[in-house]
């Protein structure tokens, strides 16, 4: 009986044998890449994994629509100048036990020029935690909303928040606005006092009138001046002035998103905005009408705020009697019927974050009267 050859001996087999050493070379091969692909393979892993610390060297998109917000972030449909855009905004709550609705406590905060809603984030956890609902938009023009070359008021951010409180079915809140926040807070109270329940202006801007002393400057000047300082060192510098200690941990990241926007594609868009909203604050202001405000109101000045604008169109000495906050601060007090002025000392432009503990027990105390 003939054995039957293994088929190893087979030239069957030997063909099997090179093409399982062919094939373990090619694993060899593709487990131990070149040089070429292991930093391609490195500079991808290191492009998609999440960012230890600041960094200013990768474009974020001018609708920032890859910066993580702290709540979920939904968007409103609007036609503007026949433009269609998307106002972005938050809309949080904490269910109380057996509640099945909102409540109808509803607080909206209002940001400032150069920031966003996500700076509300412990604002907003010390509304909800109190049980109120708050809404937080960003404005067109802002944050994750469209970026329209379009005229901007106070009279269209109003009618835009007050659209969305009717997407929202929200008849009425209570109002906070932080800086260009207080001026559109003042709008918004003034136009509709029915739907106001309360107004709180933090460290607001607009507590004087810029065209006094500021010279008008075109938007294009406007325009190149946002486009000149789009580096993270004039940037930071910029922002420093803010705080009275600069706590890099907690503030940095407003440096970072503010680098990162400059370096993208449609930063020249997003710049165009910025000179446009530059130009609303001046031409628009609001405190000639602080005597007609009839919502109970609460302003909250830290003391050691400077903030105003065009401070660098001005000499030094016309400079120096300009973002006086304390001495505007009280003059709006007295301006305002029957309202209420808290001084903050040793802070600067943002109480919610350099004393968040102190502006929250404020606000809630004001809100529940």
């Amino acid at each position: 009986m003939r054995k039957t050859p293994h088929l190893a001996s087979t030239p069957h087999g030997a063909r099997r044998r090179a093409l399982r050493r062919c094939s373990l070379t090619a694993l060899l091969l593709c487990a131990t890449p070149t040089p070429i692909v292991q930093a391609q393979a490195q500079a991808q892993a290191q492009a998609q994994a999440p960012a230890s610390g600041p960094n200013y060297t990768v474009p974020l998109g001018i609708a920032m629509d890859e910066y993580p917000y702290p709540f979920e972030v939904r968007y409103l449909p609007l036609v503007i100048e026949g433009q269609p855009v998307r106002m972005a905004y938050m809309d949080v709550f904490t269910p109380r036990p057996g509640a099945t609705t909102r409540p109808d406590s509803a607080v909206l905060l209002l940001h400032g020029k150069n920031f966003y809603g996500s700076y509300w984030e412990n604002t907003i956890r010390a509304l909800t935690a109190a049980g109120h609902r708050v809404i937080v938009p960003d404005q067109i023009g802002f944050g994750k909303s469209s970026k329209p070359d379009i005229a901007y008021s106070f009279d269209l951010l109003a009618s835009n928040t007050a659209r969305l409180l009717d997407f929202l079915g929200v008849k009425n809140v209570s109002i906070v606005g932080h800086s260009m926040g207080g001026m559109l807070a003042v709008r918004f109270a003034r136009t509709y006092p029915n739907r106001t329940r309360h107004l709180v202006m933090e460290n607001p801007i607009g507590l004087e009138d810029y065209r006094f002393k500021v010279p008008p400057q075109s938007t294009e000047q406007a325009y190149q001046s946002e486009l000149n300082n789009s580096d993270p060192a004039k940037i930071r510098a910029f922002l420093r002035r803010y705080f009275v200690q600069w706590k890099p941990e907690t503030y940095e990241r407003f440096v970072e998103v503010r680098s990162r926007v400059a370096l993208s594609g449609e930063y020249p868009r997003w710049a165009q905005a910025s000179a446009l909203t530059y130009q609303m604050i001046y031409q628009q202001p609001v405190l000639h009408e602080f005597p007609l405000i009839q919502t109970p109101t609460l302003l909250v000045i830290g003391q050691e705020d400077r903030t105003t604008l065009g401070r660098d169109l001005v000499d030094a000495e016309t400079a120096k009697t300009m973002g006086q906050l304390p001495l505007l601060g009280r003059s709006a007090a007295r301006s305002i019927p029957g309202s209420k002025l808290l001084e903050l000392q040793n802070v600067g432009h943002i109480p919610h974050l350099e004393t968040p503990e102190r502006f929250h027990t404020a606000l809630l105390d004001f809100i529940k009267s």
